[in-house]
C-alpha cells in the first residue's frame, strides 16, 4: 500500500493518535470517508457527462477505440520513423569522426602555437 510498510503505518497511526487524541480519529476517519465518496460521485458523474456527449456527437466506445488505435500508430511509425532517422545520423556522425580522426593523423610535424 503506497510503499509503506507495516512499522512505518504503526508509527504514523501513533502519531496520528498522538496529534488528535483517540476522541477524534473516528471522526476525522468517517469526514475522510465521506470525502473519498464524494470524490468518486464526482468522478463518477463527469465520466458519464463525457459518455453522453460523445453519443451525443455520434462517438460510441468502438469509434472511440479506433481512433485511439489509429492515433497510437501513428505515434508508433513516426517514433520508427525518428529512430531510423538518428540511427543514420549517428552513422553518419561516426563516419566525419574517423574523417577527421584521418586527417589529424594525416598532419605531420607538431603543431604550432598562433600568436
Amino acid at each position: 500500500m503506497f510503499g509503506i510498510g507495516g512499522g512505518e503505518l504503526v508509527f504514523i497511526l501513533f502519531v496520528v493518535l498522538m496529534l488528535f487524541g483517540s476522541d477524534k480519529v473516528p471522526e476525522i476517519a468517517r469526514t475522510m470517508g465521506k470525502a473519498m465518496a464524494q470524490l468518486k460521485n464526482a468522478t463518477n458523474d463527469i465520466k458519464s457527462e463525457i459518455q453522453k456527449g460523445a453519443e451525443a456527437n455520434g462517438l460510441d466506445a468502438k469509434s472511440l477505440n479506433d481512433i485511439t488505435g489509429n492515433i497510437n500508430a501513428e505515434i508508433n511509425s513516426a517514433k520508427a520513423n525518428l529512430m531510423g532517422d538518428s540511427q543514420s545520423l549517428l552513422g553518419e556522425t561516426a563516419t566525419e569522426i574517423e574523417k577527421v580522426k584521418e586527417d589529424i593523423d594525416a598532419l605531420s610535424g607538431p603543431i604550432k602555437r598562433q600568436r
